[in-house]
């Protein structure tokens, strides 16, 4: 608590100084996690139907091409990138607002992942409804 005082009273602000950046960089590894996650899912997939099962690669591209479409990589990109907004403002809140002593900081600790989960879970609800109204599945 001291240091936000003395923060404050050298004429920098903690939001800008400190909680920007790490709600910011919460959203960029947020979307390159996914990217990441992406890639990788979309690799495992075709080696376990390819290498483990003996499915022809053409088979599996064809059925990938006819289930998959663009839109879903933008929502997915888009629910990234709002998952780490939500997760770095939730965070850096609880860290600014602990309760007294170590027992309040681990407190505040599992408060923010507790209510982040929450948050996530019906922002996800929510973001995945209006998707799905939006964009029509592929093939109807």
């Amino acid at each position: 608590r001291e240091e936000m005082d003395a923060m404050r009273v050298m004429g920098v602000s903690p939001i800008q100084r400190l909680i920007v950046p790490r709600v910011l960089a919460a959203m960029l590894v947020a979307v390159l996690l996914n990217g990441l996650v992406s890639v990788v899912g979309v690799a495992g997939g075709y080696f376990f139907n390819v290498i483990m099962q003996g499915g022809t690669p053409g088979a599996y591209i064809a059925s990938f091409s006819a289930l998959a479409q663009l839109p879903d990589i933008y929502i997915s990109e888009v629910k990234a990138l709002i998952f780490g907004f939500i997760a770095g403002v939730v965070a850096a809140y609880r860290g600014l607002n602990p309760g007294s002593g170590p027992k309040g900081v681990g407190d505040a600790v599992n408060q923010s992942v507790v209510i982040t989960f929450l948050l996530l879970f019906f922002v996800n609800l929510v973001l995945t409804a209006i998707y799905l109204q939006v964009v029509p599945p592929k093939g109807s």
